[in-house]
């Protein structure tokens, strides 16, 4: 009899876990169509002159100002095709004193602290971006080293004595190769709906052979 007890248990456990599992994917499901309806209001938007009042994510801006190109974050990233180096951030100073970082592109490791992809362009157009957040798994940033993994504000202001929002400008601008700009499209996975309905099947599959176990064995 105890062994059934804690059979049924067991049971129960995986047919709820499962279940909440669908029910989070399908949360996941509805934040992926708000993000992709933000990017793909972004992209169709007109530049706006920039202030840190502006707090819409995916909002073309333009910037007139100047870089500080000694207080440039190496963020270490992946290109498009799975190859390791940096995205390359660089503190901005707008003509109205307002600090803001660019995210200029992404460069190979052998780029690092290379001047060759210091350039000087005192009016830029990008696209606002909230900083991704540090989860449980990103390693901590190396400031000696200057290899950073994640946008970390409270280190930011270590290195350059200013404070600045969660938005960061993705530099658009196609004559530009190295750092090579990041483009911003709407083609982002979205498969939670899939994954739903899988964890779903799961449970039901769990329930429907539990109760045949049951009839078989008598046990009712």
């Amino acid at each position: 009899m105890k062994k059934l007890f804690l059979f049924n248990i067991f049971v129960y456990f995986f047919i709820i876990l499962f279940c909440f599992l669908g029910t989070w994917q399908l949360y996941r499901l509805q934040w992926k169509e708000d993000l992709i309806n933000q990017i793909n209001q972004g992209l169709k938007s007109n530049p706006i002159p920039y202030t840190q009042s502006i707090k819409t994510n995916y909002q073309r801006v333009t910037l007139v100002g100047q870089y500080h190109f000694e207080n440039q974050i190496y963020l270490y990233s992946l290109n498009s095709k799975g190859q390791p180096g940096f995205d390359v951030i660089t503190p901005f100073e707008t003509k109205n004193k307002e600090n803001v970082l660019i995210n200029r592109g992404w460069i190979k490791k052998e780029f690092k602290n290379n001047s060759k992809i210091n350039y000087v362009s005192g009016n830029i157009t990008g696209m606002l971006r909230q900083a991704n957040r540090k989860n449980f798994f990103t390693p901590i940033n190396n400031i000696n080293e200057n290899i950073w993994f994640a946008v970390n504000l409270n280190d930011v202001q270590k290195i350059t004595g200013k404070k600045f929002n969660k938005f960061i400008v993705y530099l658009e601008d196609k004559k530009i190769i190295v750092p090579k700009p990041k483009k911003i499209t709407i083609d982002v996975p979205n498969n939670h709906l899939k994954y739903a309905i899988t964890w779903y099947l799961i449970s039901i599959s769990i329930f429907f052979y539990y109760l045949y176990f049951r009839k078989k064995n008598e046990i009712f």
